[in-house]
């Protein structure tokens, strides 16, 4: 009865030491770093990641993209009039451009530089870790 239970012991000590390992590879090295860009208005958009794409190149960093994603357009139908008339009517949209860009094995450098970068308003960004 003592083996078996020394022989549990030993494994969830090599289990736990395994477990270990792997949180800490995922924690210290970021495998790829995925930047998405909104904006209302695409040249902005553009000089936006072209931003981006050159405080990458700085650094000596490999980038896929900027991959263009399909516009989200929101329409909106608004009546002209407030009582009768509802054959006249308005109709509006907002159009939402976005871009998609990878950045493979960065490195503090250019998460710090990237985080420094002044980009016009109306631009959104989301950084994700991957």
């Amino acid at each position: 009865m003592t083996v078996k239970k020394e022989e549990k012991e030993v494994v969830k000590k090599t289990t736990e030491k395994k477990v270990k390992a792997k949180v800490t590879e995922k924690v210290g090295a970021v495998d790829k770093l995925r930047i998405k860009v909104t904006a209302y208005e695409y040249k902005i958009l553009d000089t936006s990641v072209k931003q981006i794409m050159d405080t990458a190149f700085r650094f000596n960093s490999e980038v896929r993209g900027p991959v263009p994603l399909p516009t989200a357009i929101k329409k909106y139908t608004v009546n002209r009039s407030t009582f009768i008339f509802k054959d006249a009517r308005e109709q509006f949209e907002m159009r939402v451009h976005k871009r998609l860009i990878d950045i493979l094995s960065p490195s503090k450098e250019i998460i710090e530089a990237l985080t420094n970068l002044n980009l016009p308003s109306g631009v959104d960004i989301d950084v994700k870790l991957m």
